[in-house]
């Protein structure tokens, strides 16, 4: 082999082992972001439950519920395949936890439109069923992320983490509109509804005052705070008037708003 040949293979095999960490990383990236939707999905799929529950079996509720599981499952099949050996065995856990509260929730559905009523302890157990799979999807999340964050920036993050809270809140407020109470919600640690709501406007608040966000950002953001600020009071004073389906719309609006600041993030190269 000429000189020239052997200098151009080495520079071939440089570039190729420089583009394995960030195609790595790219994945890694791609797969979070399919278990953050997953996790959405899940938990919103509960709240829509008990919007239906609540709404006496409203169909549009029920065409709700459908497409957040349909997006719940879409989001855990594009996980197949993992490297990691025990992210590996998370997702398998997770897949199981998920088909077995899909099909309680089915369950509850059709009883739910056969006698126009549930009984508390199936969707007790269903509720717990869910807390579980969210679980789950937390510690895969956490199993994927490097060590070093690098997959996600800390701003990206923080967003993700709002955008849960959001669907905590909504589905917290649903269950007590639909009379099963607060055990009965997606929030794993059970913290009263009061001490979720300080929390999301602490967070959002913080958010938009970091120094470095554009101005693109800091628009979508001011956007959040306005549709927060219409549902803040009756989040906070929740057993004076109950309001369900203004609180399910305005949490769905600014969960994707959120979506759209993540993404705004990931073109800024804020994020992967």
């Amino acid at each position: 082999m000429s000189t020239h040949l052997r200098a151009v293979s080495l520079r071939a095999l440089l570039f190729a082992a420089l583009l394995i960490p960030t195609a790595a990383l790219a994945n890694t990236a791609g797969e979070l972001q399919h278990l953050q939707n997953f996790h959405l999905a899940a938990q919103k799929s509960l709240g829509d439950f008990y919007m239906y529950n609540g709404m006496e079996g409203d169909q549009r509720y029920a065409r709700m519920i459908d497409a957040s599981r349909q997006q719940a499952r879409e989001q855990l099949d594009k996980l197949a395949n993992l490297r990691d050996v025990g992210a590996a065995r998370l997702q398998g856990q997770l897949q199981q936890q998920w088909q077995a509260y899909d099909q309680e929730l089915t369950t509850l559905m059709t009883a739910l439109q056969k006698q126009g009523y549930t009984d508390l302890q199936p969707v007790a157990d269903m509720a717990s069923r869910n807390r579980q799979v969210l679980a789950t999807a937390q510690a895969l999340y956490e199993a994927l992320q490097p060590m070093d964050g690098s997959a996600v920036s800390t701003q990206a993050s923080a967003i993700r983490q709002l955008s849960l809270l959001m669907q905590s809140i909504a589905v917290n407020y649903a269950a007590r509109s639909a009379s099963v109470g607060a055990s009965f919600s997606a929030d794993s640690s059970e913290r009263p509804i009061e001490e979720l709501v300080a929390d999301f406007s602490t967070r959002l608040a913080a958010l938009r005052n970091q120094p470095g966000n554009s101005a693109a950002i800091n628009t979508a953001l001011d956007g959040v705070a306005t549709k927060w600020r219409y549902i803040e009071s009756s989040l906070r004073n929740y057993n004076e008037k109950s309001v369900p389906f203004l609180v399910n719309k305005y949490s769905d609006s600014i969960i994707r708003s959120l979506a759209d600041v993540d993404a705004l993030l990931a073109q800024s190269g804020s994020a992967p």
